[in-house]
């Protein structure tokens, strides 16, 4: 979920074109004909017990929508869960490539033009995209009560599980997996690390031209921003704050100042900044900085292990701790087949599922320790999270709250108009 829409919906009349689009040409995102025998599985599917929802989805398949820019990520879902479900359930599991922005510009023109058997089931989403689709009533549900792996495995009073970027999710997601944003860097290149903004703009200083993040919107580049500004701001103001932009620009401005800044020691002196985190990270790689960033946690382990980064690299985050969050799926209000969109959604919340993600990919996994058995412990016992990245106790102890949704957007405007190029 990389990039964001917060408006686009709102002007919905302008999207009935793209349903003509999505129905006339866009063939990775229509279900096969497999899909049709499973066409009743979301006929009443509200009123089904979890073992009727099961029988109603075997032989059907399941588009799974997110963003597709983690081949390690990719890789485990066609290899591992794809099989899994179809060898548990006879599901057949499709996974869609497609930013988000696209995806809901599909869905909201499938919705105009009356189709009622969506080319989506399951969305990965969150933070204000999923606020805008809840609101626009494009999104099925409540449906998480109705999955056993939720109720047992989950913490369901946990914000992490109740708020998506505060705001109520009311039962129209379910978690995925857990993220938090830590600072990368090669420590034979660049021993000290700085713990706090002040310490950032020397180490910037240090190394003009070799700092920089990605342009906002994208995702990682926002999440830097709002650490910066909760660094330099605070962060409780900010949990119930209304999204009026003078008011965001006036709580903001210590951090807009530290920003503009910092500027002049950015590659290409902020100028002008790189259009994703997946351009930063490989620029860090290849030499051209000496910083990265990222929402994957553990992440540095795996690109060590693959020799993407050297064995010298590490994770680390700010004295006062950086922001995380959850990552979600949903399910579009549309979709044919919202039995199986249930039946792997409560399969991705398996221990078993969890654990193996937890392993393969270093994923903070969302299921509450304290409800699994002994065996079930030990399968995350046994994890070796690898070189390179901050303890996971430490880790969590600084783990800070996001921002509601609605006022992401109106920073990353600010953002725009007050520090790039200033």
């Amino acid at each position: 979920m990389r990039k964001r829409i917060f408006a686009l919906l709102l002007a919905a009349a302008m999207v009935l074109g793209l349903a003509a689009c999505a129905s006339s040409g866009h063939n990775d995102g229509k279900k096969s004909d497999e899909k049709v025998s499973g066409e009743s599985s979301s006929e009443g599917a509200e009123d089904m017990t979890f073992d009727e929802l099961k029988e109603a989805a075997k032989g059907s398949t399941v588009t799974f929508y997110g963003w597709g820019g983690d081949e390690v990520l990719n890789q485990w879902l066609d290899d591992v869960f794809a099989p899994n479900m179809k060898e548990k359930y006879d599901i057949t599991m499709e996974r869609v490539p497609m930013d988000i922005d696209q995806v809901l510009s599909q869905l909201s023109g499938e919705i105009q033009a009356g189709e009622e058997d969506g080319s989506i089931d399951m969305i990965w989403i969150n933070g204000e995209n999923f606020q805008s689709a809840k609101e626009n009533n494009m999104l099925y549900g409540p449906f998480v009560e109705k999955l056993p792996n939720f109720e047992e495995y989950i913490d369901t009073e946990s914000e992490d599980v109740t708020l998506d970027f505060a705001y109520p999710i009311d039962g129209y997601e379910a978690p995925y997996g857990k993220a938090q944003m830590v600072m990368i860097a090669d420590t034979a290149v660049t021993p000290d690390m700085p713990k706090n903004t002040d310490e950032l703009l020397e180490f910037a200083k240090n190394n003009k031209g070799k700092v920089t993040y990605p342009a906002l919107p994208d995702f990682t580049g926002s999440v830097f921003v709002r650490n910066v500004i909760y660094e330099i701001c605070g962060y409780e103001q900010f949990l119930d704050m209304e999204a009026d932009k003078e008011t965001v620009k006036k709580a903001v401005e210590p951090a807009l100042e530290y920003l503009r800044k910092l500027n002049p020691y950015l590659w290409n002196e902020g100028k002008t900044f790189p259009d994703s985190s997946t351009t930063v990270d490989n620029m860090f790689a290849d030499g051209e900085l000496v910083l990265n960033m990222t929402y994957d946690a553990f992440g540095t382990s795996v690109k060590i292990a693959d020799g993407t980064y050297t064995e010298t690299t590490q994770s680390f985050q700010f004295d006062k701790g950086t922001i995380g969050n959850t990552n979600f799926m949903a399910i579009a209000a549309n979709s044919g087949n919202k039995a199986g969109a249930m039946v792997a959604i409560n399969e991705m919340m398996s221990p078993e599922i969890q654990a193996d993600r937890y392993d393969k990919m270093k994923v903070l996994p969302v299921v509450d320790y304290n409800k699994l058995s002994d065996e079930q412990k030990e399968a995350f016992d046994k994890v070796d999270l690898g070189k390179g990245n901050i303890p996971q106790d430490e880790l969590l102890s600084k783990r800070l709250p996001e921002m509601p949704a609605q006022l992401v957007p109106v920073i990353e405007e600010i953002w725009l108009e007050e520090v790039v190029g200033k």
